[in-house]
């Protein structure tokens, strides 16, 4: 490697000096106590022990720019004040309270929440993570509906629990356990892998007409709900062609189903041009779930609905020990409050613009650059073997994970085969930390393709 390496913007923070055990302990006590499935990135494993706004910084001092976000997690960044001063003022007052007593938090956090939502979903159930999310809205789309059959799409991921690891559709991610019953997978609405392209007028309707044949071919005729997420995140970043999804739920509500729209990496502002992922498609959900950045790392999912649905569901008893707990109502609230006071939105559609530009100027410089494609800060780079062929180029991708570390960056791999690099940074992220994620990128390639 030269000498001429790329260097992070400067930033006025001085890391506390880490005092805890060592990076080596760390590892041994994960071997004999954690899980095994539980992984970690890079041959040499990196310990992040503190953060501030878009960077973190392991044991030594080094600092890094997160441009993963926890995976599309702190949109507001690292340790952001208002929200860490929010959840230290709460948990000083009460740490917890169940449903079953009154609290003014979630209240009004509930309230917040709703106001971001088209007029008719207004009510929310508070849960603790995007898969519980996810379940409770196929538990509910049954209940309301009494119909049985899900359709999802294939290379979504919706979680990991027994129901949502049946929406998913990664063999990745999906164990060998009964896990699938009524659920079907329509062919994903991929314009750079699938058969239609954007060069194509009617891929929208093309694929939308897949769901349609599903429901006719597969099912009843009558089914419970599909559940699609904004843009695929885990799968590689994929952006459907524009009015796929509104023709998708007209076939929906014609077979007595709901449009469940997953915006656990997709919500509050990532896409940028708007608050949530699914609003540019002109569609209107019946369900939205949400997880990942509505808590900015504080454990806190929620799913939202109609009060036509929601009364539905008060046939049996629900309850959730931990739904709407103050300390994490207080932190949501505290997200919602800071992007506005930010104008988070406009800085991540105005800096996610740039970048994307950038990694297409990019792109025309190198042949291993088979797609570049998201919204907002919720980008894909799609590398390749070979532009024709479309080989997903897994060993690059690899490579050039493991370089951006060495330089100073963090960013996600995703995809079926793990080819796509995602770039998900917190929405507080500078013009001048997008260009250095592009020098990054392409010193790497540089390097990598000699």
């Amino acid at each position: 490697m030269t000498n001429n390496l790329p260097s992070l913007p400067p930033y006025d923070y001085q890391p506390k000096t880490y005092t805890g055990i060592s990076v080596q302990q760390v590892i041994d006590l994960r071997k004999q106590h954690i899980n095994p499935v539980v992984d970690t990135y890079y041959q040499q494993p990196i310990m992040i022990v503190e953060g501030s706004m878009q960077y973190v910084f392991d044991e030594t001092g080094k600092r890094y720019l997160d441009a993963f976000a926890g995976i599309a997690t702190v949109n507001v960044g690292h340790c952001h004040p208002h929200v860490v001063k929010a959840v230290q003022e709460q948990s000083g007052k009460l740490q917890h309270a169940t449903t079953l007593y009154l609290h003014p938090t979630i209240a009004e956090y509930s309230q917040m929440l709703g106001d971001k939502m088209p007029d008719d979903l207004s009510i929310v159930y508070f849960v603790n993570s995007g898969s519980e999310a996810n379940d409770l809205a196929i538990l509910m789309a049954r209940v309301y509906t009494e119909n049985f059959d899900f359709i999802a799409l294939r290379n979504g991921y919706h979680g990991m629990s027994g129901n949502s690891m049946g929406l998913t559709a990664q063999s990745t991610w999906k164990y060998h356990t009964p896990h699938n019953f009524g659920i079907h997978h329509a062919m994903n609405a991929d314009i750079y892998r699938g058969p239609w392209h954007n060069q194509d007028g009617n891929a929208a309707d093309k694929y939308a007409d897949e769901v349609k044949n599903l429901i006719q071919y597969a099912t009843s005729g009558k089914i419970a709900g599909f559940i699609a997420e904004s843009i695929q995140g885990v799968g590689g970043t994929i952006v459907y062609p524009d009015g796929y999804l509104k023709k998708v739920c007209d076939y929906v509500h014609e077979a007595d189903g709901l449009l469940i729209i997953d915006e656990v990496q997709t919500g509050f502002c990532r896409t940028g041009k708007a608050f949530w992922g699914f609003e540019p498609q002109d569609v209107k959900p019946d369900i939205v779930t949400l997880a990942k950045g509505i808590g900015n790392g504080v454990p806190l999912a929620a799913v939202v609905t109609t009060p036509q649905i929601a009364q539905a569901f008060t046939q049996k008893m629900h309850f959730n020990t931990f739904a709407g707990n103050p300390v994490s109502c207080a932190a949501g609230k505290a997200v919602l409050e800071t992007i506005e006071r930010e104008n988070l939105q406009q800085n991540c559609c105005l800096v996610g613009d740039y970048l994307l530009t950038s990694l297409q100027n990019l792109q025309n410089k190198y042949e291993s650059i088979g797609d570049v494609r998201g919204s907002g800060l919720m980008i894909g780079v799609d590398l390749v073997k070979n532009r024709q062929t479309k080989e997903p180029n897994v060993e690059l991708a690899t490579q050039i994970h493991e370089l951006s570390k060495d330089l100073g960056l963090l960013i996600g791999k995703g995809g079926l085969h793990r080819n796509v690099l995602r770039i998900k940074p917190p929405l507080c992220i500078t013009k001048e930390d997008a260009d250095y994620i592009i020098q990054v990128l392409d010193f790497g390639l540089n390097f990598y393709e000699i």
